[in-house]
């Protein structure tokens, strides 16, 4: 294992990469603001499950797997960039609109449904299998055990719980949520440009 300055570091990285711009921040960005705080937090908390899980897979040897696998691969890759391609499409009609901002757009159903949505954004995404099991290769030694492995799962995933529940309560703020009304179609074709170069990164995504 890295001495403690160097597990800080890579702790710091995993969260500044985790709160990046990109379809799980935007996801809990949108959906705090149009939803409100409980819709945010659900959606928030479904995208750490989606997490949580291929962080345990790849700790069990799944990304090893995807790789010797092209075809399982090649299925999450193709429904996440569909996924994301039709979050694009959505957020893109919406800017398209002069209706209010909270028409039409704020999530609704149950907490089961929203927290579903946002576990779909991670689960449906190979990347973050192969990020976790990037980050147990960079860190831990080639004899970790199963103790230092989970380890290292609890010490990042505790990042990740800080960065996305963070997210949902910053962006149900009335400050925040009054700039997006005022800028609302601006942010929402932002939204579907982020959201359409994801599903075309993800598509570009290899295993190596």
């Amino acid at each position: 294992m890295m001495p403690g300055v160097e597990l800080v570091l890579v702790w710091i990285g995993w969260v500044v990469a985790g709160g990046s711009p990109g379809p799980a921040t935007l996801g809990i960005a949108g959906t705090s603001m149009q939803g409100g705080r409980r819709n945010g937090v659900y959606f928030a908390l479904g995208i750490l499950a989606g997490s949580a899980s291929w962080g345990i897979a790849a700790a069990l040897g799944m990304s090893t797997l995807m790789l010797a696998h092209a075809w399982l691969f090649a299925a999450v890759k193709y429904a996440g960039a569909a996924y994301l391609l039709f979050l694009a499409v959505k957020s893109l009609r919406s800017a398209m609109t002069t209706k209010p901002m909270f028409e039409g757009r704020a999530q609704t159903g149950t907490p089961v449904a929203i927290f579903t949505k946002g576990a779909l954004i991670h689960l449906t995404n190979p990347k973050a299998i192969l990020s976790w099991g990037a980050i147990y290769a960079l860190v831990l030694p080639p004899d970790a055990g199963m103790a230092q492995v989970f380890g290292l799962f609890a010490y990042l995933f505790a990042g990740s719980i800080l960065v996305f529940i963070g997210y949902a309560f910053l962006f149900s703020t009335g400050g925040v949520v009054r700039l997006y009304a005022a800028a609302r179609r601006w942010f929402e074709g932002a939204f579907a440009l982020l959201f359409g170069a994801a599903s075309l990164k993800i598509l570009t995504v290899r295993a190596e």
